[in-house]
């Protein structure tokens, strides 16, 4: 694999320059703060149900629940944005996300039945827009394309640090403030987001209404079909890793240290994200996906065999070594494959899969790890990278039917010579 530099789109440098962009600090920082409630929910939701029920298997059932809703609503939140505008979607549904963690949170703190639980968990789930989604498009209608990748990386990082700070964050609230403080912060955290970054017109993707005509469905695409199930597969490895890490801090006696372990796996991914978004690969994206998904694989089976917390916490870098890379080429195919128009469905639907796999993932995790050990699900955590890594292999041909990536500026001024 080898990798180039060019001066005006490698380098650590190229962060800074897209973020002197006009308006683009102001995108990033409002959106990691609409982001940051996606590393907190299902953790806060685990570890409150956990205690006031004493149930591991009930409280990933129900983060389960939401996150399964989540993945049915996302794509039809993305095509209303595509259709109607994202300002209008993103105010509508964080005033509806808010009543659903509301009536989330008086469920379980009622000890409410467990099929309650579900209904409210599916409640705030329906109402969760894929921000991730949805920022991905905004970068795509305000940078041009030869900053793109460099947009998508930053994302990508700032999503690591959310999933570094999130776990610690939920953790201590939960600890130190209430059981109940991290549903808390979450609602505000995607209510302050939402409403500053559907203020924010400089990033606004143009509607279909605006331009007066429909577009193709991106869902349409077979390359999409590909990137989706293998976000599926990835999705579900995030998950059953999550509950891995939580429930071998529990066998080891130390519930608290989940959220360390955890951070840890964002640390790996943050590291190699940074890095993985600074070079100009000379692999297209869609060869590079089959690398980043093995590595993304092989990097979960340590998780079966940690013998310590400190082993653990080793292991857990190296689990979250790939995962940002895997993101950041997944992302960047479908920009090129998704048709003009779409990105807002297009990302929902990856964001989509991938809920749809954690929610799959947490709860065979869950059920695993109670009937067996943190190791069992480790080895389901492996079992979902595997499908990720088969299709990505898989499905090259489709893969490749997109939009060839741009250039570096540096390399068309040579060609211009």
């Amino acid at each position: 694999m080898s990798a180039g530099t060019s001066g005006s789109s490698s380098g650590l440098g190229s962060y800074l320059r897209l973020l002197r962009e006009p308006g683009a600090a102001a995108l990033a920082l409002w959106g990691m703060v609409g982001r940051f409630p996606i590393a907190m929910r299902p953790i806060a939701v685990l570890l409150l149900i956990s205690d006031v029920t004493g149930s591991l298997a009930d409280a990933g059932t129900v983060a389960a629940a939401m996150l399964l809703s989540q993945g049915v609503a996302s794509p039809v939140l993305g095509r209303l944005a595509d259709r109607h505008s994202q300002r209008n979607v993103l105010l509508s549904a964080c005033l509806g996300h808010a009543v659903g963690m509301t009536l989330l949170l008086v469920s379980i703190g009622t000890r409410a039945p467990l099929w309650v639980m579900c209904l409210a968990a599916v409640a705030t789930g329906c109402t969760s827009v894929s921000f991730t989604g949805f920022m991905r498009a905004r970068w795509a209608a305000m940078v041009g394309q030869g900053v793109l990748r460099t947009a998508y990386a930053m994302e990508s990082m700032l999503d690591d640090t959310i999933f570094l700070l999130g776990p610690l964050l939920v953790t201590a609230l939960a600890s130190a403030v209430h059981p109940a403080a991290g549903l808390v912060a979450c609602v505000s955290l995607t209510t302050v987001g939402s409403v500053f970054v559907a203020l924010h017109r400089r990033s606004e993707p143009v509607s279909e209404a605006a331009r007066g005509h429909g577009s193709q469905r991106a869902i349409t695409v077979p390359g999409v079909w590909v990137l989706m199930i293998a976000y599926a597969g990835m999705g579900f490895q995030f998950g059953a890793v999550d509950v891995t890490l939580i429930a071998f801090a529990k066998e080891q006696g130390t519930p608290g240290l989940g959220g360390v372990l955890l951070a840890l796996t964002a640390v790996g991914s943050l590291i190699a994200g940074a890095v993985y978004g600074a070079v100009d690969w000379r692999l297209p994206q869609s060869r590079l996906l089959p690398v980043t998904t093995c590595l993304l694989t092989l990097g979960a089976v340590p998780l079966a065999f940690a013998g310590s917390s400190l082993v653990m916490a080793c292991f857990a870098v190296v689990a979250g070594i790939a995962i940002s890379p895997a993101l950041i080429a997944g992302s960047t195919l479908l920009e090129s494959l998704a048709p003009k128009g779409t990105l807002s469905e297009a990302f929902s639907w990856l964001t989509s899969c991938g809920a749809l796999g954690i929610a799959s993932g947490t709860a065979a995790g869950g059920q695993l790890a109670e009937l067996n050990s943190s190791a069992q699900a480790a080895w389901a955590a492996v079992g979902g990278g595997v499908v990720a890594l088969t299709l990505s292999l898989v499905g090259q041909p489709a893969l490749r039917r997109g939009k060839p990536a741009p250039r570096p500026a540096s390399e068309m001024a040579v060609a211009e010579q």
